[in-house]
């Protein structure tokens, strides 16, 4: 039988592409029917941005200048998509440019590495240096893509914070869903994040205990992400993390918190209410698709 927690790590590596890889093909068999299949790079809503509780497209200036209000500010992103990552440096240097230092916390380094990062910061490392004192998992993440998120971190001056849960304590709580510390999540959270876990794996529904420990161990880590966020801050982390209905911003204050999720067009879909509704996201910013394969063939 699989290890819980190498089920839990494909969540975070590979959740993302899954889920989009299956959207893509219900909508590409759509947009076929449609004669417009070989329209998904010319989407009418790429590079555009949807401010969701106003329910408008508006520009870049007033998302930046809302961002630099915000306490809190999270970017959620599909983790191989490398526009995203474009868009997350971008959004980075207009607050900079906007207002003081903020610190950058990560959901690609653990919580248990955060002692070896700041020494390796204090005695002048690099960006691969903090990597290595980070234990970033390179090849499961794509450090390429992290890699300058991590260098402006360095040539602002933000610190940078280990948001996520240790494997170890992940483990833990995949075991026995019982060590969770935190009160019972809304029957409406709790669905909805098992069916995020059931859909990252292809459809293949864990066996009830194992369910019940994986979301525990991922409402722990969106918990223990809020927890890092202690002042003006930017999040970086998978876009399910990033909603406001049952991600990280439910454990901060709700007037604290910026949600910026990064979302690749599908085609046959050209409203931006086709992709979430108000209650998820405060902005989509729209991006083209990341080539990849179907994790699940």
């Amino acid at each position: 039988m699989q290890d819980p927690l190498v089920l839990l790590d494909e969540i975070e590596h590979g959740r993302d592409a899954i889920l989009a890889a299956k959207k893509l093909l219900v909508a590409l068999a759509a947009a076929a029917l449609a004669s417009c299949a070989h329209q998904v790079r010319e989407h009418p809503l790429t590079g555009k941005i949807w401010d969701a509780r106003a329910a408008a497209f508006v520009s870049t200036d007033p998302l930046f200048e809302r961002a630099s209000r915000a306490r809190h500010v999270i970017l959620g992103e599909i983790h191989d998509n490398p526009e995203h990552h474009r868009l997350q440096r971008v959004v980075l240097e207009s607050l900079a440019a906007r207002g003081g230092p903020r610190l950058l916390a990560m959901e690609q380094f653990d919580s248990e590495h955060q002692a070896a990062i700041d020494a390796a910061r204090a005695s002048g490392a690099d960006a691969e240096a903090l990597a290595d004192a980070g234990h970033f998992d390179r090849k499961g993440w794509g450090w390429p893509l992290y890699r300058p998120l991590v260098q402006f971190a360095l040539e602002s001056g933000w610190p940078l914070v280990a948001a996520n849960l240790s494997r170890t304590e992940a483990r833990a709580l995949v075991a026995d869903p019982g060590r969770s510390e935190l009160a019972p999540a809304a029957p409406s959270v709790r669905g909805a994040l098992e069916r995020d876990i059931i859909d990252g794996h292809c459809g293949a529904a864990p066996e009830p205990k194992r369910l019940g420990g994986m979301v525990e161990a991922q409402r722990a880590r969106d918990a223990r992400m809020a927890s890092v966020l202690k002042e003006r801050s930017v999040l970086i982390a998978g876009s399910g993390h990033a909603r406001r209905d049952r991600g990280v911003p439910l454990y901060l204050a709700a007037d604290e918190v910026l949600s910026i999720a990064f979302v690749e067009v599908e085609p046959g879909m050209a409203r931006p209410q086709d992709f979430a509704d108000a209650a998820s996201y405060d902005y989509l910013w729209f991006t083209p698709r990341a080539a990849r394969d179907d994790p699940c063939s």
